[in-house]
């Protein structure tokens, strides 16, 4: 102790110094832990906005839905199918945490839809890519009814291909509908 009562100056610096390096050790944990690429996992049900989706009743959208893989997987990583919140968007499906992906059957013909739009085939599926902030939605557009799947970008191309087979098993080719 010093006259006045207080503790000695290098005691003061040791503490002042630990305190740092133990702050400094809390930060690169709080990085490390959310660049790890893992999402954050959510619990409860995922909500979800409705969009027009005129043909989402019919038994095409029915069977797709049923057919839906339980998980996607997603660069190395598996995506777990969501439970949606009420009221849940018909004939609508989503998977994993975070960003989820998503796929929605029945839609509107996509207005970016054009005879001069250029296509992707992909697992005998054409897709119509329109990209987003963060994402591209993906339109099946050689089907009996159009379906949109919303991929994150950084979800890779595992989902596309994989609901590219279910489309494919599910739903039989149509040519090509214009608006």
């Amino acid at each position: 102790m010093t006259e006045t009562g207080a503790p000695p100056r290098v005691v003061i610096i040791i503490a002042a110094a630990l305190a740092a390096a133990l702050a400094a050790v809390v930060a690169v944990f709080g990085l490390l832990a959310s660049s790890d690429g893992e999402q954050p996992t959510h619990t409860g049900p995922l909500p979800l906005v409705t969009v027009p989706a005129p043909q989402a009743g019919s038994s095409q959208c029915t069977s797709l839905v049923q057919a839906a893989p339980a998980e996607l997987e997603s660069g190395g990583a598996l995506l777990l199918r969501r439970v949606l919140a009420e009221p849940a968007p018909p004939a609508t499906v989503a998977w994993g945490n975070g960003d989820p992906v998503v796929l929605r059957c029945g839609l509107e013909t996509p207005r970016e839809l054009t005879p001069m739009t250029p296509l992707r085939q992909i697992n005998g599926v054409s897709w119509l890519e329109v990209p987003g902030e963060g994402a591209a939605t993906w339109y099946a557009v050689d089907r009996a009814v159009f379906v949109a799947l919303t991929v994150p970008a950084d979800a890779g191309t595992g989902p596309l291909q994989q609901i590219s087979d279910t489309v494919d098993g599910t739903l039989p080719p149509v040519p090509v509908r214009f608006k």
